[in-house]
């Protein structure tokens, strides 16, 4: 055996020799191997960094949610011990340190040299940027009327009550602007902080959709507030807090009732931002070779799709009108319940038949999966399953109230299969959009295919070096010709493009109309009588906000499949 003698430096000889022997050279070879090691080391660390650095703020996120739902739980089972005051005043406490973070994150982090040199193009795209104004505008008007109530109120009401949607409103204003902004930042610096901070903010959200859920403290007040007006009315006496103004009184009791489920759908749709800014940071993303911009939205190729959903459309905005007419009055006549169910059974069998038809259609087409590791999809994948839960929990739970009563009246037949369709068109759906989402889109597929062409081809290394330019330019003139001989569209795009416009402007039908106040699985009564007001309250307030998420995160991966066929 012969022993091996280090230089000076610490290398041993034999190993300074290999490398001499591989890579040319005694001092470059050295070199770059020791660059080549240090700079896995540092990456290993980086990572081992990152990995501890999202266990801890997921870890204080998870003892925030904890600590949060054990207050709410405490209130539910035992109001005396735990008021809704002291869930106010621990949510509130949490608004202020996550205002505090958002405040800090704008003025200081943001402006750090070198603090966003990443921005990640997959992440909050226009149809969630305009969803989160939308609902947080719907959310702050939300808060204005209960103060507006509380002040009508304000002989018989606490004065504290008014601090805690002054809070709110300030905290969704600053959260709205900071999540409008910076949802595309990959931050590189003070990344410890701005996970906790991520975090925190994230489990206040998730904490006050619990508390929306689960609270129906403002509607028992409403309800019982107009029993006693009633009451008044015909001479009975009551001690029941009363408004001093009616007609105000009842312009912010309409507008709290019809904006109540924008406040639970603002709250997820700000968890689902924060989870992938939270994701994003210290990522760093590769370069992307130049190509063709993303296709805009048009309805080229597309007739009988647009047409068929017009008509579901015009159909589903004449039954909202009129239900909504019958809903401002003392009760809704059940000939609208009938009417409103009839048209559900009517258009989901041609959604579930169009998405299997499309899923179809995705396995015919030879186009290669899109396998890149990318957070944004594998939430929206995520977001599509769990949020189909909703609308799928309140369906079973409808099922088994109709059957274990009498499923032989008309309404309650309609209801039954209303609630099948529900479940099945919900599953069909999902597949539809998953399954495209992971297919390649062509505009992708068309560069880096011709970038694996030229990189086969014989070129000397220093003409390719020095030659980015006119490659960058040729790989989008090629995409260009090949998106432009691709122009007619085959039959099975068409065919995508169809269904994907037709299940676009339904899911928006299906949106509008329980986003906007239209709620028949609460106000039809027999599920209310079956399982009690606080249980069914509590199982439509849990599902029918994340079934308006639903329709509305499909309209986003629908759109998403359109343009990618």
């Amino acid at each position: 055996m012969t022993a091996q003698v280090s230089d000076p430096q610490g290398i041993p000889e034999t190993t300074a020799k290999e490398d001499e022997k591989e890579l040319g050279g005694p001092g470059p070879s050295r070199n770059k191997s020791w660059l080549v090691r240090h700079f896995s080391l540092l990456l290993r660390r980086d990572r081992q960094a990152q990995k501890a650095s999202q266990l801890f703020s997921g870890l204080l996120a998870l003892n925030v949610v904890f600590l949060g739902g054990a207050f709410i739980c405490s209130m539910i089972f035992n109001n005396v011990a735990i008021t809704l005051g002291d869930v106010w005043i621990l949510l509130a406490v949490l608004k202020v340190l996550a205002f505090l973070w958002l405040l800090y994150h704008v003025a200081v982090t943001i402006r750090l040299p070198h603090s966003v040199q990443y921005r990640d193009p997959h992440a909050g795209p226009v149809w969630v940027q305009g969803s989160l104004v939308l609902f947080g505008s719907c959310t702050i008007l939300l808060n204005v009327f209960r103060i507006g109530y509380v002040v009508s109120h304000i002989h018989c009401k606490s004065d504290v009550e008014l601090v805690f949607p002054v809070i709110e409103i300030l905290f969704i204003s600053l959260q709205t602007y900071v999540l409008w902004s910076h949802s595309k930042d990959c931050v590189q610096v003070q990344m410890n902080l701005t996970r906790c901070g991520l975090m925190l903010t994230m489990a206040t959200n998730l904490l006050l959709w619990v508390l929306a859920v689960t609270n129906d403290s403002m509607h028992r007040e409403i309800e019982a507030e107009l029993d006693a007006l009633m009451e008044k009315l015909t001479g009975n006496e009551t001690n029941t807090c009363l408004c001093l103004n009616t007609t105000i009184c009842e312009v912010f009791q309409k507008g709290y009732l019809m904006l109540y489920p924008f406040s639970t759908e603002y709250s997820l749709i700000c968890c689902a931002i924060l989870y992938v800014m939270w994701k994003n940071v210290g990522r760093h993303l590769s370069p992307h070779l130049p190509g063709p911009h993303r296709p805009k939205f048009h309805l080229h190729g597309a007739i009988f799709g647009p047409l068929l959903g017009f008509l579901a459309l015009v159909a589903g905005v004449c039954i909202f009108v009129l239900f909504q007419i019958q809903a401002s009055g003392p009760s809704i006549g059940q000939q609208y319940f009938t009417l409103y169910y009839a048209f559900y059974v009517t258009v989901l069998p041609v959604m579930t038949l169009a998405c299997l038809m499309g899923t179809i259609m995705h396995g015919l087409e030879e186009r290669e999966m899109d396998t890149v590791k990318n957070p944004t999809r594998s939430l929206d994948v995520v977001l599509l399953m769990g949020a189909a839960l909703g609308q799928i929990g309140i369906s079973y739970f409808s099922i088994v109230a109709i059957v274990a009563t009498d499923p032989q009246k008309q309404l309650n037949s309609l209801i039954l299969a209303y609630s099948v369709l529900i479940i099945i068109q919900h599953i069909a759906q999902n597949l539809f959009i998953i399954e495209g989402l992971h297919r390649q889109p062509l505009w992708e597929g068309s560069i880096q295919s011709h970038h694996d062409s030229l990189e086969k081809e014989e070129c000397p290394p220093g003409l390719r070096r020095g030659s980015m330019l006119e490659l960058g330019q040729g790989l989008r003139r090629a995409s260009l010709a090949y998106i432009h001989s691709y122009s007619h569209l085959n039959w099975k795009r068409r065919v995508l493009k169809e269904i994907s416009i037709f299940l676009i402007i339904c899911n928006i039908t299906m949106w509008m109309m329980p986003a906007f106040g239209t709620h028949p699985e609460f106000e039809n009564g027999l599920e209310k009588s079956f399982y009690g007001y606080r249980t069914w309250f509590t199982i439509v307030n849990f599902g029918l906000p994340l079934g308006v998420f639903y329709r509305m995160h499909s309209v986003g991966g629908l759109v998403e499949v359109y343009l990618g066929a």
